[in-house]
């Protein structure tokens, strides 16, 4: 369970949460949206313990993330967009490492690799920005952290293991566990992640799942642009349309079209949609 209360959080002047409060369940594949800037990355970071939050606006399973207990450590991992490239091989990595964790499970750290086509006595320096990406997504599923933290996992995948991802995480989920995705590539993880939680500056803009998205809003297709759509975006075909479901039709959520509208008309998504579900 993560409880976050009135979090406020800066950089010297720069502002970047504000009284932002979330509260988030286990067993379930959360993915974290935003542009550029608005702290997906930080709240990561406060979450883990790595910077500095107050004790009574942010708890993870019962911990003060900032204290750094052991406890507390053993049971959340966090990966970055871009780790630091460690020396020796993806092998040797895992061993010195993985034995922090009582859950890591080598037999499954090398059957991810395997899945991923990795070769795990290649030294980390020896692979493509692509195959690093590999390697460490397979050490921080294997872990088996109650929490793990994904910032951007796609990134430097191709196509073929942006596939793999999808499966290893989906596998990898269950009623004890939960993982946090922070994501630009939401067509990358559109089938993977929910609940959607989409943060603007300072502020939570949405915070659902994918089932009452659905209930609310529609994306449907039409030939020409409708005045009460919420957005609306030219293809080849007419035009993607994100409207409001006055009509309790059932359509499959684009993420990409419902962040577009989401940034577009704030205040009705935040009117709509209560941002504190679990």
């Amino acid at each position: 369970m993560i409880q976050i209360n009135n979090l406020s959080f800066s950089y010297s002047k720069n502002n970047v949460f504000r009284n932002l409060s979330l509260s988030l369940s286990k067993g379930n594949i959360y993915g974290l949206l935003g542009q550029n800037g608005v702290g997906k990355t930080t709240l990561l970071k406060l979450l883990s313990g790595l910077l500095r939050s107050e004790e009574e606006s942010c708890m993870v399973n019962g911990y003060h993330p900032y204290k750094r207990q052991p406890e507390f450590l053993k049971d959340v991992y966090y990966l970055p967009e871009e780790p630091a490239c460690p020396h020796g091989t993806v092998a040797r990595y895992a061993k010195n490492n993985g034995s922090f964790y009582p859950s890591f499970d080598k037999d499954l750290f090398y059957e991810f690799l395997e899945r991923f086509e990795v070769q795990p006595e290649k030294r980390f320096r020896d692979l493509s920005a692509g195959q690093q990406k590999k390697a460490y997504v397979s050490y921080a599923l294997a872990l088996n952290t109650k929490i793990l933290l994904l910032d951007e996992p796609s990134n430097g995948m191709d196509i073929p293991s942006k596939t793999v991802l999808r499966s290893i995480v989906a596998g990898q989920i269950n009623e004890e566990r939960f993982i946090i995705i922070s994501t630009h590539q939401v067509r990358d993880l559109e089938n993977l992640i929910d609940p959607i939680i989409i943060l603007d500056r300072k502020d939570v803009l949405l915070h659902a799942s994918i089932e009452e998205i659905a209930q609310k809003v529609c994306f449907i297709n039409a030939a020409t642009k409708q005045d009460d759509a919420l957005y609306s975006e030219e293809i080849p075909i007419g035009y993607s349309l994100v409207k409001a479901n006055t009509t309790g039709i059932d359509t499959k959520v684009n993420l990409e079209t419902l962040f577009n509208a989401v940034l577009m008309h704030k205040e009705w998504f935040k009117e709509h949609f209560n941002t504190t579900i679990l």
